[in-house]
């Protein structure tokens, strides 16, 4: 979505590599955009929402997947807060993930750890019909509040979590909390 540290060359050399199918904005538009634009393009019966920094690990995947293929889920999300092991994160971006979950909870009747992850697995007929309006961060409250609200099963996995600081691109700031607590209030009447 916009990427300017050399990741689109590589990309687009990996185009059709084993039915590999890049999708590229030329400017970027938020997060948000990026996963609509991506969940449009999916064809699976099981579509994954990895963040593309790497502070999540690709060897996850089975775990990840695991509940849907055992029928336990509609949706899974990895949470950083289960037990596995992580390195440490900055405290206030943990209270602000802490806040929001909690007030999800309050909000939609439900027990989740990690609101916020960054790591998302759903089977299709999640968002068949769907209509995610978020170009930014807010994303996942949008995204948590709909599937909620249409009582889909949801498991939560531990991940493995490496967290960046500002220095290496971390993005999300203190107004995208406020927007979320926003976007949960919003999507709980409306919608």
């Amino acid at each position: 979505d916009g990427s300017q540290d050399g990741t689109r060359d590589i990309l687009k050399k990996l185009d059709g590599e084993k039915g590999l199918k890049i999708i590229l904005h030329e400017k970027n538009q938020g997060k948000g955009a990026a996963v609509r634009t991506g969940m449009s393009a999916a064809e699976g019966d099981v579509l994954l929402i990895q963040d593309a920094d790497l502070e999540y690990d690709p060897r996850d995947y089975p775990e990840l997947l695991r509940p849907i293929e055992e029928g336990l889920a509609d949706v899974v999300y990895g949470s950083r807060f289960l037990g596995r092991a992580h390195r440490v994160t900055m405290f206030w971006h943990l209270v602000a993930n802490k806040l929001l979950t909690l007030m999800t909870n309050i909000l939609y009747d439900t027990i989740l750890t990690d609101m916020e992850t960054g790591y998302k697995v759903f089977k299709r007929e999640v968002i068949n019909g769907m209509v995610i309006r978020a170009n930014s961060f807010n994303f996942e409250p949008e995204f948590t509040a709909k599937i909620l609200k249409r009582k889909y099963r949801i498991f939560e996995v531990p991940v493995t979590f490496n967290p960046r600081d500002y220095s290496q691109g971390k993005k999300i700031k203190l107004h995208d909390a406020f927007e979320a607590v926003w976007a949960l209030i919003r999507y709980r009447f409306m919608d």
